[in-house]
């Protein structure tokens, strides 16, 4: 029974294939999102020398969710441990750094790896009593200034991983992106009850451990150190002007559920100040986004709706257009229907969102949006979870006129760790990301990157970043840069993405003190294009008297 039909048509109001996979592409994408056509062709320095440059995108349709990864899962089990979260800065990190040297990427060279798996306690004695004293030094006063300055030189991958550890101890490591929730949804049916492996490692409970999408759960969160994830509530394209709100809000409440369920591991948190109290607690802070405006509904209400709820960013579009704004497929297709960028509503939107404190999401959208949206927002920006167009020539990634935007908007680049986003192939590495990372920097500035690695909706990782609990690795391949300071690698980690907040947050107050009011515009039929077939058509007061 579909009462709220008013169209003829037989689609129905619910949508179809709600459980299928999580995945940034469906088999009708375009070939140029992957950079083939469309302003996507990827320049020949630019690909990886391997025998396949392009792949169809049949290869990773979201019907092959649950296709059997072709690679190892990447980190092996780890029981839960009833000892303080490393993240609060205790000494036992020291003494337990939770990672193994034996356990790491396969490297180039011999003796690179020769000398990963070398047990801490062949390094040399003095050596070795140094650096400990030195991080004890340092995690007992909250100093850690020069310490990776002192490791550049001759330091084992163990010894910068300890350091890469310090720095997180210190600074909460925030990610923009993670799909574990749509996972929860598909392969247990949104229900946490039954769930148990969560919290003792799904890498070894069917189906989570044949997926290839598989990379969270909160043993591998607490070992990678981190401090902070932003969760998302995402919903298919498909339920776009069906029931994308109603899945999107069961999202919310799911993440909601999780979180406390798991309160010795995570922590709600809505605002900067809640992501640094949480670090201290030795939890990780867990923000909700939501990925897709097609989950607003067209709606202005609904938008104020998720804020109370606890939404703090949403991603303006995901692979379809919305009424208001266009996606990036948009822009490799010639085909694919514009807007143009943003329409006047789209616009709206944005103001709405500076008024509640949303954060301004832009991964996933074309050129024009991005530029529209930067045109019309007074708070900074993000791109949860893209990397740069300038090394992976697709319309997913961000042109180097935008980074160039960022630096007066404010915003950051949060890094995909996604291996067609990284080096426009099916394998990568963590140099691959490094360079995404570095390039931002050059362009922007160091205030305007961080890291939305978006775990558990990609099927490819890097090697050597394989889950979430290997991010410590990535800032031990920084550590060897000497044009790295240490402040660069707080920034990087979680600072730069808490100034973009506060600042978020700040524009609020400014536009409360203004007495800026609730936007009540509704979205037009005619930018809605015919799309009514799940609406129920209100009369006015006007018909409603003279019927």
């Amino acid at each position: 029974m579909t009462p709220n039909c008013v169209s003829n048509k037989t689609q129905p109001c619910s949508s179809p294939g709600s459980f299928h996979g999580r995945s940034e592409f469906s088999s009708s994408l375009p070939s140029g999102y992957y950079g083939q056509n469309g302003g996507g062709t990827i320049p020949r320095n630019h690909r990886r020398q391997q025998t396949h440059q392009h792949y169809a995108t049949a290869g990773i349709v979201e019907s092959h969710f649950l296709s059997p990864s072709s690679q190892a899962s990447g980190s092996a089990s780890s029981s839960r441990r009833h000892l303080q979260h490393p993240l609060n800065g205790s000494a036992s990190m020291v003494a337990e750094p939770g990672i193994d040297a034996d356990d790491l990427m396969n490297e180039d060279s011999d003796s690179a790896s020769q000398q990963s798996s070398r047990p801490a306690a062949e390094v040399g004695g003095k050596q070795w009593c140094i650096l400990c004293m030195a991080l004890l030094v340092a995690l007992g006063t909250g100093v850690g200034v020069g310490l990776p300055l002192a490791l550049r030189s001759g330091s084992s991958l163990q010894e910068r991983l300890i350091a890469a550890q310090n720095i997180l101890a210190q600074v909460p490591l925030i990610d923009g992106h993670n799909d574990m929730p749509w996972n929860i949804r598909k392969f247990a049916g949104g229900k946490l009850n039954t769930l148990r492996a969560l919290e003792t490692g799904l890498q070894h409970q069917d189906p989570w451990s044949k997926s290839a999408w598989s990379h969270t759960d909160l043993p591998r969160l607490r070992e990678g150190r981190v401090g902070a994830q932003f969760w998302a509530a995402y919903v298919p394209c498909g339920a776009q002007y069906l029931d994308a709100v109603k899945q999107t809000l069961e999202q919310i409440d799911l993440i909601k559920r999780m979180v406390d369920r798991y309160s010795d591991y995570l922590r709600l948190a809505v605002d900067a100040k809640g992501i640094e109290e949480s670090h201290q607690e030795g939890r990780i802070a867990s923000l909700l986004g939501v990925e897709g405006g097609h989950s607003l509904g067209n709606s202005l209400g609904v938008l104020r709706t998720y804020y109370d709820l606890g939404i703090r960013y949403v991603t303006l579009t995901h692979t379809c257009n919305t009424p208001w704004a266009d996606c990036s497929i948009a822009e490799a297709d010639p085909h694919h229907q514009r807007e143009g960028g943003l329409t006047h509503f789209g616009k709206l939107v944005i103001k709405e969102m500076n008024r509640l404190g949303v954060i301004v999401d832009l991964s996933h959208a074309s050129s024009a949006t991005m530029h529209h949206a930067l045109d019309a927002s007074r708070a900074p920006v993000i791109f949860s979870h893209s990397s740069t167009r300038a090394l992976c020539n697709i319309t997913r990634n961000v042109p180097d006129e935008v980074l160039k935007r960022l630096v007066t908007n404010g915003g950051i680049v949060m890094v995909s760790f996604f291996s067609l986003f990284v080096s426009c192939n099916k394998t990568s590495t963590i140099p691959d990301v490094v360079a995404h990372i570095n390039h931002i920097r050059r362009v922007a500035g160091i205030d305007h990157v961080g890291i939305g690695a978006g775990y558990d909706g990609i099927n490819t990782t890097p090697q050597g970043l394989e889950d979430v609990s290997k991010y410590p690795y990535l800032f031990a391949e920084l550590l060897q840069d000497p044009t790295w300071t240490e402040e660069d690698l707080r920034k990087l980690a979680g600072l730069n993405f808490l100034r973009v907040f506060r600042q978020v947050e700040k524009v609020r107050e400014d536009l409360r003190r203004a007495n800026a009011l609730a936007d009540e515009t509704s979205i037009t039929n005619e930018e809605l294009k015919g799309q009514l077939q799940c609406i129920y058509q209100e009369r006015s007061a006007v018909q409603s008297i003279v019927t």
